[in-house]
């Protein structure tokens, strides 16, 4: 077939060419945070975060012979009969640097044995500094930990968006900076992490922790400047400081990679306890497949015992989990 090529079927051809490749980078865009494809509907495994245990981990870090170790939470998880269980990674011999081989499969044999899941590891970073040299570090800890958690089985590791100490908040840590140069920041850090995750075969997973991201919005417009498919979202559903934190919930949930069920909507004893039918019911709507640890927080309570309130917390996820069954 003889097609004529003239001055002006070759201009309206070439007018279309920015398009397609616009098309084209819109949907590898799109692509990167779309909600999480699903299939076969909702499956929600239970899980226990270690943090739940942060004195007696912290105790026995300071000293052997008292507190708890990480081996002794999977030992507590299998007791409560827990999917799975999350080992923080501050609780790990020599962190920030990765743990002696020998310790990360000693512990993952002995979860295996127990029948027990690893869902998940997790860093303290801050990317939300003006201090170049913390970001820095920040991401050598977090590909670190990628590494760690490919050994471990983990098919995440939890990064925040947030400041941490010295700062109170990320406008100080930021040194006043705009958000938007503040949000260029974390995002280039939990970019350059991902393309490392994805070496590795494991997502990083932004968690809201109630200050640069404490609403929903704020953590999807985080996911769309990082636009990479191996970094998603942690939903803490305590984290949110809105006065519809289930909305935020809601929002974010098609985009959930991994969770953490709280206790209070707020992380604090004098807001509403977590109405798990709800709340469970929201993850279900989305079709969310996958782990859902659970963490309880001292909140200042003088009695709080972890072993309890872990038990309690477990109970009342389980029930709910029941309840919405179809």
């Amino acid at each position: 077939m003889n097609i004529r090529c003239t001055r002006r079927n070759f201009l309206q051809r070439a007018t279309l060419i920015p398009l397609a490749v616009a098309g084209v980078r819109g949907a590898r865009v799109s692509a990167a945070v779309a909600p999480v494809q699903r299939v076969g509907g909702a499956k929600l495994k239970p899980g226990l975060n270690a943090y739940s245990f942060s004195e007696l981990l912290g105790a026995h870090d300071k000293d052997t012979t008292k507190g708890l170790d990480l081996f002794q939470v999977c030992e507590f998880a299998a007791k409560q009969n827990f999917d799975a269980v999350d080992l923080t990674g501050y609780f790990f011999p020599g962190y920030p640097n990765a743990p002696d081989d020998q310790f990360v499969f000693a512990l993952k044999r002995r979860a295996q044995a127990l029948g027990l899941e690893i869902s998940g590891t997790g860093v303290r970073n801050d990317f939300t500094t003006a201090d170049k040299a913390v970001r820095a570090e920040g991401v050598r800890c977090l590909k670190t930990w990628v590494e760690v958690a490919a050994k471990l089985g983990a098919p995440v590791v939890r990064a925040f968006a947030d400041s941490q100490a010295p700062h109170h908040e990320w406008r100080e840590a930021s040194g006043g900076a705009p958000r938007e140069a503040v949000e260029a920041w974390i995002a280039d850090a939990l970019r350059e992490c991902a393309e490392h995750g994805q070496r590795f075969g494991v997502m990083v997973v932004v968690q809201n922790h109630g200050d640069f991201v404490s609403t929903g919005e704020e953590h999807l417009s985080l996911l769309k400047s990082v636009d990479h498919p191996w970094c998603g979202a942690l939903v803490d559903t305590g984290k949110y400081v809105t006065e519809d934190p289930y909305a935020d919930i809601a929002l974010m949930a098609p985009y959930a990679c991994n969770w953490q069920i709280k206790e209070t909507t707020h992380s604090r004893t004098d807001s509403p306890r977590t109405d798990m039918k709800k709340l469970v019911s929201i993850i279900r709507q989305s079709g969310y497949r996958g782990y859902v640890p659970i963490e309880t927080l001292k909140m200042g309570r003088k009695d709080y015992d972890p072993f309890t309130e872990a038990a309690k917390l477990l109970a009342e996820l389980r029930a709910a989990i029941e309840a919405t069954e179809e």
